[in-house]
């Protein structure tokens, strides 16, 4: 098994094939549309097309990579003890540079969500639609002017955290894992 994507990894392939938003909007991008689509059927260029004004010609090595991060994020998005975490900078970058990259990673995984137009959110959960509520919230997050740098630390992490939770949760919804069926199996074990 290759070792997963990291955001400074993704942020330089994107940056190298000339991406101009964070990287973690991509990666927000990419988990609101495995959300509402098949993973196979998810755009990975089209989402690279979100993110700036020209048109981004892809490489053999960037369409890789973006496989791989597609495959790396659904089984992730699909781990039930809570495996998956947003990609976003460590947690020794500035502050400012991690509650942008939250920002971007929010904007874009309301971005996926809305690739499939006929997303009913009336017909989801009143927990699912607070979420995506919430995550439209956050979009507007921001540095406080106070200097508790703890304090900013700390609410920095509950997003964070609300949003991994979130967000496996949304994807849990609308992509539910097939039941069995409950007949018994006429096989011979």
């Amino acid at each position: 098994m290759q070792a997963p994507i990291h955001y400074d990894e993704l942020h330089t392939l994107l940056a190298s094939a000339g991406y101009d938003d964070d990287a973690a909007g991509y990666h927000g991008a990419l988990c609101g549309a495995l959300c509402v689509e098949k993973a196979r059927d998810v755009d990975l260029i089209h989402l690279l097309d979100a993110g700036g004004d020209q048109p981004i010609q892809p490489d053999t090595q960037l369409r890789g990579e973006l496989s791989r991060l597609r495959e790396q994020t659904l089984l992730s998005l699909q781990d039930e003890q809570g495996g998956f975490a947003p990609l976003l900078p460590e947690d020794d970058a500035a502050l400012t540079a991690r509650v942008g990259a939250l920002v971007a990673w929010c904007e874009g995984f309301l971005f996926g969500l809305s690739s499939r137009p006929q997303l009913d959110l009336k017909g989801c959960s009143e927990e699912a639609r607070e979420i995506i509520e919430d995550f439209a919230q956050f979009t507007r997050a921001s540095i406080g002017g106070d200097d508790d740098t703890e304090l900013e630390e700390n609410a920095y992490a509950e997003l964070v955290e609300y949003i991994r939770v979130g967000a496996q949760l949304i994807y849990m919804e609308l992509r539910p894992r097939p039941t069995p069926d409950p007949r018994p199996s006429k096989k011979v074990h």
